[in-house]
């Protein structure tokens, strides 16, 4: 189960993504369940080899996923994860096992995570697999191929990246203030108080994935993001928002007759947010609809 679990939260973090990470889980037990009995007692550690086995399954990952990207619909976002419950996409029988839950911390907010998709992929894993699991360059040098020292670079030119925009700041008390007024705001269409609340640089990304209607590209300005968001809520007076951890952070899930068919993160920084991330991709909500969604209520345009 510690296994389990440790490669589950290994995976999430290097692809931004649950499905992706339990099948990187799976192959990586597949591979070690095609070794021999003598082949696995002669391995000294197996969770290090596990490691190793999935995060080289990363890396190859992550190198064909920038195709991938090149073919998305709109903003590719990562799949957000909720406070409790599972994780699994399957669902069913034994989704509440602890082994099938990703552990949140700063390591997995909304902001951490696009800057992380931001990186290459050898920084990523370089900087995952040493600032957040703890594991030395040495082993690292292994999954990556490239020498220790290499491995050193990586992590500090990953680092540099964050520094640029780091992904938010203040407590998490401070931050579900500024989300709960953020969804009063939207809530009551004062456009004022919402516009208070947004930084004037803020950017709102949505991923659709081409599922669903959702805008193609960022809206940028706390003018522009205020009218988008109370145009929403005007064009669907049904809808709800329901403030809800996301990802470790406090955040909001969109609702329709009690079905959630959009989460909503946000940063905040100096009391103010500076990023919105709604994913409206019926296919990264699983863990919120409890089944394979079908667009529900048609999306954000």
């Amino acid at each position: 189960m510690a296994e389990r679990r440790r490669l589950l939260n290994l995976g999430y973090r290097m692809l931004g993504s649950v499905q992706d990470a339990e099948d990187v889980v799976q192959e990586t037990y597949a591979r070690w369940y095609a070794l021999s009995e003598e082949a696995q007692r002669e391995i000294e550690a197996p969770l290090a080899w596990l490691t190793r086995v999935a995060s080289r399954i990363c890396l190859d990952q992550l190198g064909s996923a920038r195709a991938r990207r090149e073919r998305y619909t709109g903003e590719w976002l990562p799949e957000p994860v909720r406070h409790s419950g599972t994780w699994s996409s399957a669902g069913g029988a034994g989704a509440d096992d602890p082994a099938d839950r990703i552990t949140l911390d700063e390591s997995v907010s909304m902001g951490m995570l696009v800057l992380l998709d931001s990186m290459t992929p050898a920084e990523r894993v370089a900087f995952v697999l040493h600032d957040v699991f703890g594991l030395p360059f040495t082993e690292i040098a292994e999954t990556v191929g490239r020498t220790p020292a290499a491995c050193r670079q990586l992590a500090s030119s990953a680092r540099h990246r964050l520094a640029r925009k780091p992904p938010g700041a203040g407590t998490a008390e401070e931050h579900g203030r500024v989300v709960s007024a953020f969804r009063e705001a939207c809530e009551t269409g004062d456009f004022d108080a919402l516009v208070a609340l947004l930084d004037p640089d803020v950017e709102s990304r949505s991923d659709g994935g081409g599922k669903v209607r959702a805008a193609l590209r960022p809206v940028v300005g706390r003018d522009k993001v205020a009218r988008l968001f109370l145009g929403l809520m005007r064009r669907a007076p049904e809808m709800e928002l329901v403030e809800e951890d996301v990802n470790g952070m406090p955040g909001v899930a969109v609702r329709i007759a009690g079905t959630t068919f959009a989460v909503l993160a946000a940063q905040v920084r100096d009391g103010l947010i500076t990023d919105l991330w709604l994913v409206v991709n019926p296919d990264k909500l699983r863990a919120w609809t409890g089944h394979e969604g079908d667009g529900g209520a048609g999306g954000f345009s």
